[in-house]
Order: C-alpha cells, then structure tokens, then sequence
C-alpha cells in the first residue's frame, strides 16, 4: 500500500511478523494509522489562556498573603468603619439598611445607604466630608414640606428612618442640607432669643427669680418658667385669623378664654409637648392669609402631615416666633439638648481661625505699640477710637501704595474677583437675600454681598444683627484715577470688595457687627 505525500503507513499489531505468509493474513491482524514523518514535523497547536475560576476562600488566601495592604490616601472621604452611614453603594450593603436622599441648595442630592439608628448627626457629619465643608457643626439637615410651606431642623439626636416614616407616601417631602448657625445659638445669648416680657415664673418654680434666672433654669433644662404672650391663631373651619393668649408650660400649650387670665376655668388645653413638632412657614401670607410674615404651626409629630390637622400660629415679629420656636424645642426635649449643644462644642474644629474670630469682642482691647517699652493698653475710651480711625485710614494707604506698584498687573487681582467668593449672591433680590439669611440662622454677623437692583454699578451688604437684617449700599467712586469701592462716603476706600470684606471681618467701621458668618450654599 503506498500513501502520496508526506505521509507514511504505520503497522502496529500485536502479531505482526517481519516475513509475513500474505497479505491478507497481515491486515486482518494489524490496524493502520497515518503519522506526519519525523523529518518535517508541523508547528505545534497554540496554547490559548482560559479564564480561571478562583474560589472565595482562595481570593482570601491571596490577598492574605500575596498582595500587600495599601493605605488610603483619602480616609476623610470614605464611610468609617463603624459609622452608621454607609455612601456610594449600588446595591444595599446590608439587608437592614434603608435609602434615603439627601438635597442641596442646588437641587442636587446624594443618596445615602444608613442604618435604622443613623442620628441626623450621623447624616451631616459624613454629607461635610464628602461635600469638602469647612466647619463641622454649622450644618442641619432640614424637613421640607414644598406643598404646604413648612420645614423645621431636625434635632441632631433624632434617627432619620424614623422621621422619614411619618411623611405621607405620595408627597413632595425632601431633606435639605444647608447651613445653620443659629440652631444652638439660644446657648450663647438667651436675653436675645427670650424677652423679658415673654418670661413669667409659673406654678412650679420658685417665687421671686428674675427673669435672667428663669432663663438660666430653662437652658439648663432642670425647672422651666412660662413663656407667654399674643398670637394669631387660624381658625380651623374659618380662613380667618384670631389674636388669642396662650401659656406654653412643661405639661403643655394653652390658651385662655378670656383675654390673658391665667384661672384654671379659663384655660384650654390645646397640645402635648411630647408629640408635638413645630415647623416655620414661608410664604404665610400667600398660603394660608396670614396677618404678618412670621407664622410658625405646630403638630402631632406622629400623624402624616395633612393641612387640616396643622395648628397655625402668627408671632408680631421675629424674636416672638424666634423665642415661642425655641421654648418649643427646649421643652420638649430638656437635657437632651443641652447635651446635643455640649457634643457640638467639643467636637474638633477643622479650621482654628474659624474658632478664634467666634470669641466675644469684649475681650478686645485697643493697644499702642509707638513706644520703645512695648505695648500698653489704651484705657481713654477716646484715645481707642482715634486709635481705630488712624490705624484704618494707614491702612487705606498702605492698600493704596501696594495696588499702585507697577509689578501689580491689572490681571493679578481682577475687579470682579467677588464673583468667586462663597458669600457674593449676584443679581438676588432684597427679599430673597433676607430669606437666605434666615434660612441659615439670624445670628449676628451673618452676612452676604448682592448687586443692588435700584442703583447701577453698585452693591448692598446684607448683614444680620438682633435678629434683623440690615442693608448697606456699597458704592463705587474713583480717586487718583482708580475706582474704588465705600459705603461711608469715601471716608474708606477699597480696590475690590473682598478687600472690603476681609477688613470688616476685624474691624466695624460703620457696620453694629464685625462679619463673622458668610451665607453660603453648598452644592452635593
């Protein structure tokens, strides 16, 4: 048998002879099979890679033992360990964890995977890291009811979950992150945030206390005065609006029957402080005809929110809903926020120049260094204002010889660099600047720069004291033929307004308030 080509045959048998008898004989015991000649072999089968199934615990075994452990370069912007928050997660990292979603002022939001026991605390403390804030303590997270134009701060001991489970399911309800300077802020000065004529010394306490001692009681959570006084309140089956007296005590709210007694027989119970929340309302007049702006409501803080089982209230003024929003939130809930005040105070601050400009300006004290003995304090009250307008006109000179230099570009420091600082709002409006202020606190200081609408080419500084907000105009001039900016006619000069700012961040001048908190808003 003969095979073209390369290949041969191949007799393999176990009976095969070398001298056969025949051929038939030699293929019934033999099999055949062709094989490439040894002297041209063909080129061997590529050995192609298969994917490898590596098991769990081997996966554990390698990291183990083969790849070494890299530190986090970023610890402050990953989820802690033990923290009851957990971020960025697709898919729920535990079967007990539930979503929320968390808005900005931008209208941007974050979702957040958190414990059933996540403290709104929890929540804001991870939202500053991941939004890179400045300050710790000065954020909240807010209950907003679009709709009805309610929202309230929750207290940083109160568990999320928990709020969120009483919203109604089909609703506009969000949380909002912003800043809140003012949510311990009745801590640091009570006369302001408590009148005198609002304080009265009920049935339980002592007889005689003044009323700083009430105060001072009711801080401290261990015997509560009355808070009184008018207000306005909606009548439930009517559009209309009553001034009503009404007592807020440690058993409840009340209102009298007739005028402002105090006789049993001519009180009226109206809610409980352990269910009750209070909520501010924007935009009262419009929403529910309310007399003045300043309307606050109160309700079960169990039931879903429905407009009918809201009890509105309208104050005077501000520091009346500011004091009656505040006695609310002490009596309900005592120590506890004493306690949540203390946290935030001991907290570690992450910028200490924040902490330092946060002291009293009490402490203060003008000082002469012209002699060669050193320093003296200036004890003439005289002496330390004139002090204050040599040191402030120096300084406008020094400014003045610095931005004159000819190395100075024009470029290095453009006129329009307020448009970058968190505290410049552009082309808002007096009544939206007010709005974002008392948004994020009415504390003294809080401040914002806006363009103003009435006068072209100038600007307003908007800026909190006593619980008001106050408008100053600041109007561009030239001299020398440079343009400068003034809000005291010309006394005081500045090349921009963030040289404006930054010298009323420690010095007055015309202003009641050094500036101490710019309103920001913080995008998620």
């Amino acid at each position: 048998m003969e095979v073209q080509g390369q290949w041969a045959e191949v007799f393999e048998g176990s009976d095969r002879q070398e001298d056969s008898g025949g051929e038939g004989e030699l293929l019934g015991s033999s099999t055949i099979t062709l094989a490439p000649l040894v002297a041209n072999p063909p080129p061997p089968p590529v050995r192609r890679s298969q994917p490898l199934v590596i098991r769990r615990s081997r996966m554990k075994s390698v990291e183990l033992s083969s790849v070494p452990s890299i530190p986090n370069p970023f610890p402050e912007l990953c989820s802690p360990s033990q923290s009851p928050v957990l971020i960025g997660s697709v898919s729920p990292p535990r079967s007990d964890t539930h979503l929320i979603k968390v808005f900005g002022e931008d209208s941007h939001s974050r979702s957040l995977w958190v414990i059933p026991r996540a403290t709104a605390r929890d929540v804001c403390h991870l939202l500053v890291q991941t939004a890179h804030c400045s300050d710790q303590e000065n954020w909240a997270l807010i209950e907003l009811h679009p709709a009805l134009g309610l929202e309230r701060v929750l207290e940083d001991h109160e568990v999320v979950v928990e709020v969120q489970a009483a919203w109604p399911s089909e609703s506009d309800t969000k949380l909002l992150f912003r800043k809140n300077y003012a949510k311990y802020e009745f801590f640091r000065t009570p006369v302001l945030f408590f009148p005198k004529h609002m304080i009265s010394d009920s049935a339980d306490v002592n007889k005689g206390m003044t009323s700083a001692e009430l105060i001072q009681n009711l801080l401290q959570s261990g015997t509560c005065p009355e808070i009184q006084g008018f207000l306005h309140v909606r009548e439930p089956s009517r559009k209309a609006w009553k001034k009503v007296y009404f007592f807020l005590r440690r058993s409840g709210l009340y209102c009298s029957t007739k005028g402002s007694s105090k006789e049993p027989r001519h009180l009226q119970y109206v809610a409980d402080l352990e269910d009750l929340n209070v909520y501010s309302i924007t935009n009262s007049r419009k929403l529910y005809g309310a007399p003045v702006d300043f309307t606050f409501c109160v309700k079960p803080s169990k039931d879903r929110i429905r407009a009918q089982d809201l009890k509105l209230l309208c104050a005077e003024n501000e520091q009346t809903r500011t004091c009656w929003t505040s006695a609310f939130r002490l009596f309900k809930y005592g120590r506890q926020l004493h306690c949540n005040y203390q946290l935030s105070q001991s907290a570690p601050r992450l910028q200490e120049v924040v902490s330092q400009r946060c002291e009293s300006e009490a402490t203060l004290v003008a000082m002469d260094f012209s002699g060669k003995a050193g320093g003296r304090v200036i004890q003439n009250a005289w002496e330390a204002q004139s002090a204050e307008r040599e040191e402030g006109q120096a300084w406008r000179r020094r400014e003045a010889l610095r931005c004159s230099l000819p190395n100075l570009t024009p470029g290095s420091r453009p006129s329009s660099i307020h448009r970058t600082q968190p505290w410049f709002h552009g082309g808002v409006s007096r009544k939206q600047a007010q709005r974002l202020i008392e948004e994020q606190g009415l504390v003294d200081g809080m401040f914002l720069i806006r363009e103003s609408q009435q006068h072209a080419q100038c600007f307003v500084l908007s800026l909190c004291y006593k619980l008001k907000t106050k408008h100053y105009l600041v109007i561009p001039c030239e001299e020398g033929g440079r343009k400068y900016y003034t809000m005291d006619d010309g006394l005081t000069l500045f090349i921009d307004l963030l040289q404006l700012v930054e010298f009323h961040q420690i010095n007055k001048g015309i202003l009641p308030v050094c500036l101490k908190h710019p309103c920001v808003c913080v995008a998620l």
